[in-house]
């Protein structure tokens, strides 16, 4: 992961750099002192590829809950 993905990710996600590391387990400052260094630890770029996937799946888990309400209530018509 480089500083740019990094920044990128935050962008995307609305994040600030404070927020992030309170979602990952790291302070402000690990977060802001790698993107200035451009050296992203083994560690902060597993736990940033954990929370992109708890993203994914939170999004997919709320589509099935969608579905399954509109299910439901089809059923109840029916």
């Amino acid at each position: 992961m480089t500083s740019e993905e990094l920044k990128q990710f935050c962008k995307e996600r609305n994040l600030t750099y404070k927020e992030l590391g309170e979602l990952i387990g790291f302070g402000e400052g690990a977060v802001k002192n790698a993107i200035s260094t451009e050296k992203i630890s083994f560690q902060m770029a597993h736990a940033i590829n954990m929370l992109k996937k708890i993203f994914e799946l939170e999004a997919k888990l709320e589509k099935a809950e969608a579905i399954k309400k509109d299910f439901k209530a089809w059923i109840n018509e029916n």
